[in-house]
Parts: structure tokens; sequence; C-alpha cells
């Protein structure tokens, strides 16, 4: 079981699938041992003290998809720390999946080679 610190009262807010997919990513690599809570903590905190694209707050949405592009940031970089993904080749990846899905019509699956 993991000892992540949330509550009923406090459980995460998505607004897209691929923000709860980043958080289930990062509990599952915490649960499976790679990283420690206290460890990711410091990480992400010291990633969002740094953040200066943050939304005023006005459109929610918005605010939260900048504090998940804020959590993808940290894990990749914590995962490079510890030498388990090179954040660089991370970034390449994600620029290939974006591309690709810029590349895909609506409603049609994305094919990451559609990016390279």
């Amino acid at each position: 079981m993991s000892s992540l610190p949330l509550t009923p009262e406090s459980e995460p807010q998505f607004t897209a699938p691929w923000q709860a997919r980043a958080f289930a990513l990062t509990v599952h690599l915490h649960d499976r041992g790679l990283f420690d809570w206290p460890e990711w903590v410091a990480c992400f905190s010291g990633h969002i003290a740094g953040a200066t694209d943050v939304p005023d707050g006005s459109d929610g949405a918005a605010h939260i998809d900048a504090y998940f592009q804020t959590w993808l940031t940290a894990l990749s970089d914590l995962l490079d720390q510890k030498g388990l993904a090179e954040a660089d080749a991370v970034r390449q990846m994600a620029d290939v999946w974006r591309r690709a899905a810029h590349a895909t019509p609506h409603g049609t699956p994305i094919r990451y080679e559609a990016g390279l």
C-alpha cells in the first residue's frame, strides 16, 4: 500500500486524462521503490518554486494544466538524477508525441511514428 499524503478530502483534480496518467505513473514508480516520497516532494517543490509561466488563476483548467506540466518536468528530472531515464531522451520523445498528436486528425488514434 502506498504511503502517499492523500485523504478523501484532498483527492487530486484532473482536467485531462494525461494528467491522471502522469500522477499514476509517479505513484507507480514510487510504489516500485524507485524513489521515496520525500525525494519526490523535494524535487517537485523545487520545480514549483521556480515556475515562471503559471497562469493568474482566473482559468482553473489552465492552472491545473501548468501544474501537471511542472509535475512532468519534475518527474523527468528526478528520473534523470537517479539515472533511470535521461531527461533529454524523455523531452525528445515528448516532442515526437506532440508532433504526432498535431499531425493526427481528431478522433483518430495517435501513432508515435507520425511524429518522427
